[in-house]
C-alpha cells in the first residue's frame, strides 16, 4: 500500500460510514497504517463540532495517532504556484501542495482537487 495524505471530507466520510464497503476497507487499511494528513486537515476536524462527544473524542484521538505535516517553505512555495494557476481556496492549495512535495497520494471526495499537475487523487467514493 503507498503512502496517502488524508483530506478532511474523507475522514468525515468515513468515520460517517458513507463509502461502500470497497471504499470503507480501503480506508481502514489506510487508517491501520499511521495515518498522515495536513496541518489543515488536523485544524478542520479538531474544529468540527458535534453533539455527539464521543465521536469528538474519536477524531481527537485520530488526529493525536496521525503525523500531521506543516507548513515548510517548500509547501508554501508549491501553495502559490497551485494558487497562481486556478481558482482554489487557500486551505485546499496548502493541502495539495503538501500532498505533492511529500509525494503522497491526497485521499479526498472534493472535486477542488481535480486536475491540479502533480496530484495523484483517490477518491473512495470511486473504488
Amino acid at each position: 500500500m503507498g503512502q496517502y495524505l488524508i483530506d478532511t471530507n474523507a475522514i468525515s466520510n468515513f468515520f460517517s460510514s458513507i463509502f461502500s464497503e470497497k471504499g470503507m476497507n480501503f480506508m481502514a487499511d489506510v487508517l491501520d497504517q499511521t495515518p498522515i494528513i495536513s496541518v489543515i486537515t488536523e485544524i478542520e476536524a479538531l474544529s468540527w463540532i458535534n453533539s455527539k462527544k464521543s465521536k469528538e473524542q474519536i477524531l481527537k484521538a485520530f488526529v493525536q495517532d496521525a503525523t500531521i505535516l506543516g507548513l515548510t517553505p517548500a509547501v508554501v512555495e508549491k501553495c502559490v504556484s497551485i494558487r497562481r494557476s486556478r481558482k482554489i481556496k487557500t486551505p485546499d492549495a496548502i493541502i495539495a501542495a503538501t500532498a505533492i512535495v511529500h509525494e503522497l497520494t491526497l485521499i479526498t471526495s472534493d472535486s477542488d482537487f481535480d486536475n491540479i499537475e502533480g496530484l495523484n487523487v483517490i477518491d473512495p467514493f470511486n473504488l
